[in-house]
C-alpha cells in the first residue's frame, strides 16, 4: 500500500502542476498571488514544493471545546471521534415510507444525539428541516443545538452572512467574542466541487470560521465515474489534490489554522447513475483517504456507517459494517455519517441510527483486544472448576456478567414467541429509540445568556412565536 500511496501523492503533484485547480473567490485569489502562486485567471498552478510547505504548516492535532468540559473532543493520532449523519432532507420511516424531515425531526436527533455516549459533538445538519424558511432556519437550528446539548458544536456552511451569524450565536453562548475565538469551539465542514474546483461558498465559510478560530474540515466528494474517473486511484487522486489545496489556503489565510483532512471519494452505480456509498468501492476510498491524511501528518476525516439502502434491512446492516469497519480499522479521527444515513446520503432513519450504534459497539469491543492479565487469564478459576464443571454459577461469572462478552441491545438471542425474528428486532430498535428520548434531559443553560440569544435571533427578524417553538 506504501507504494500506492506514493503514485497517488505523485498523480495529485501532477495535477496541481499541470491541470490546476479553479478558485472563484477573489479575496483567496488575491491571497494566492500575494503568496507566490502561478494563478491564470481564476486558475491557480501549484508547485509540488508549494503546496507541502504551506500543508506542513497545519497541526498535527488539536482539540474542540466543548460548553461541558467531559465532551471535549481531541482530533488527531490515533483517536476516533463520531459524528452523526448529515445533511438530509427526508427521513425514511421503519415501513420504508418517505417523509420530509421536520424541526421536531431536528429536535429528536439532538436529543437522541445527545444522549448517546458515542458522540462528543451535537448540531450541524443531522437533518435539514423542510418547515423552516431557508433563510432563518441555520439560525433557529444553532439556537436549538445550544438549548439540547452541551456538546462540541457542529458548524453549517454557508455564505459569509450567515457563518458569520453563526459565529456571533456562539460567541454569545461562550462569553463573548474575545473568549470564543481563544479556542476551537465548533468544526464545519467545507466542501469542495469536484472536478477542481472551489467556489464562493466555500471560500466564504473557510475564511468566516478561520477569522473566529474555528477549524475546518476540507471536504471534496469526487463520484468516480462522474465528477471524477472512474478508476479508483484516479478518483482518490483528484480529491487528494483538492484536499491538499483547500488545506494550504487554509493555512494562507492564517498560519496553524487547526484544519482536517477530509477527502471522502465515493462511487456511481453504472447501471443506473446514482452516487453509491455502499460499495467495497467507497470503503477502500475511506481507508486511503486516513492513510494519505497520515502521511501528511495530518487529523482525518473519513467515511462513516453508510448504506445505498431506501430502508432498514439485511442491505443497510452488511453496508453500514463494511464502511464503518474501514473507518475504525484506519483509526479515522472524526467520523461523519457514524449514525443513521441511508439512501446514498438522501434520508435519515431513526432504526438505522440505532443499528449503527449497534455496530459502533460492536467495532469498539473488537478493536479494544482482550486482557490477558492472571485474573483475565483466569488459570486458578479454570483449576478449580476443574474438568467437566460449569463455570455459569461461578463468581468470576457473575461479577463479569454484565460487561463479557459484548451484549446487543437489538439483536434476538433467545426464544421467540409468537413474534418472527424480524418483529423482534423492530421492537426491541423501537424501544430503544424511545428509551433514548424518555430519558433525556435537557442540559443548564443560563437564563440570561438564553435572554441574550432569543434577542439576537430577534434581532435578525425572526419572530418570539418560532423561537419559542424551539423550546
Amino acid at each position: 500500500m506504501h507504494h500506492n500511496l506514493n503514485q497517488i501523492h505523485e498523480a495529485s503533484m501532477k495535477i496541481l502542476e499541470n491541470t490546476g485547480i479553479k478558485l472563484y473567490h477573489p479575496e483567496i485569489l488575491k491571497i494566492v498571488k500575494e503568496k507566490g502562486i502561478k494563478v491564470w485567471g481564476d486558475t491557480v498552478y501549484f508547485s509540488r514544493g508549494q503546496i507541502m510547505e504551506w500543508v506542513s504548516k497545519a497541526p498535527k492535532n488539536f482539540k474542540i471545546y466543548a460548553r461541558n468540559p467531559q465532551y471535549d473532543m481531541s482530533i488527531g493520532g490515533d483517536n476516533v471521534e463520531y459524528c452523526s449523519g448529515y445533511g438530509c432532507t427526508s427521513i425514511i420511516e421503519k415501513d420504508g415510507n418517505v417523509r420530509q424531515a421536520s424541526l421536531n425531526d431536528y429536535i429528536k436527533f439532538l436529543k437522541i444525539i445527545h444522549q448517546s455516549k458515542y458522540f462528543n459533538i451535537n448540531g450541524g445538519i443531522p437533518i435539514q428541516p423542510t418547515d423552516l424558511k431557508e433563510n432563518e432556519s441555520y439560525l433557529l437550528m444553532v439556537y436549538a443545538t445550544i438549548l439540547y446539548s452541551d456538546k462540541c458544536i457542529m458548524g453549517i456552511p454557508g455564505k459569509e452572512k450567515e457563518i458569520k451569524d453563526i459565529m456571533e450565536i456562539l460567541s454569545i453562548l461562550f462569553g463573548g467574542r474575545e473568549k470564543f475565538i481563544e479556542k476551537p469551539r465548533s468544526i464545519t465542514l467545507i466542501s469542495t466541487t469536484s472536478p477542481l474546483q472551489i467556489d464562493k461558498v466555500a471560500s466564504d465559510t473557510m475564511m468566516t470560521c478561520i477569522n473566529y478560530n474555528q477549524p475546518i474540515i476540507v471536504t471534496p466528494g469526487p463520484i468516480s465515474g462522474s465528477t471524477g474517473p472512474i478508476t479508483l486511484a484516479g478518483n482518490i487522486a483528484l480529491g487528494n489534490a483538492e484536499t491538499l489545496v483547500g488545506i494550504a489556503l487554509s493555512q494562507m489565510i492564517k498560519e496553524g489554522t487547526p484544519v482536517v483532512y477530509g477527502m471522502l471519494p465515493t462511487t456511481t452505480d453504472m447501471r443506473t447513475g446514482y452516487v453509491s456509498i455502499g460499495s467495497p468501492g467507497f470503503a477502500i476510498q475511506s481507508k486511503y483517504s486516513s492513510r494519505l491524511a497520515k502521511m501528511y501528518g495530518l487529523p482525518n476525516r473519513s467515511g462513516g456507517a453508510v448504506t445505498d439502502a431506501k430502508g432498514l434491512s439485511v442491505q443497510s446492516g452488511y453496508e453500514s459494517m463494511l464502511s464503518m469497519f474501514a473507518c475504525h480499522q484506519e483509526k479515522s479521527n472524526l467520523i461523519i455519517h457514524s449514525a443513521g444515513i441511508m439512501d446514498g446520503f438522501g434520508a435519515m432513519s431513526y432504526e438505522q441510527f440505532m443499528v449503527d450504534l449497534e455496530i459502533i459497539s460492536m467495532l469498539n469491543y473488537y478493536f479494544q483486544d482482550i486482557e490477558a492479565d492472571d485474573e483475565s487469564l483466569a488459570v486458578d478459576i479454570i483449576n478449580e472448576v476443574g474438568p467437566g464443571g460449569q463455570f455459569l454459577s461461578h463468581e468470576h461469572t457473575f461479577s463479569r456478567c454484565r460487561t463479557e462478552p459484548w451484549v446487543s441491545t437489538i439483536g434476538v438471542r433467545s426464544i421467540l414467541k409468537g413474534e418472527t425474528a424480524n418483529e423482534r428486532i423492530f421492537k426491541n430498535i423501537t424501544k430503544n429509540v424511545k428509551y433514548m428520548l424518555d430519558a433525556y434531559e435537557k442540559p443548564f443553560l443560563d437564563h440570561k445568556i438564553k435572554k441574550e440569544l432569543i434577542n439576537y435571533l430577534e434581532s435578525k427578524g425572526i419572530e418570539k412565536e418560532k423561537i419559542e417553538k424551539i423550546g
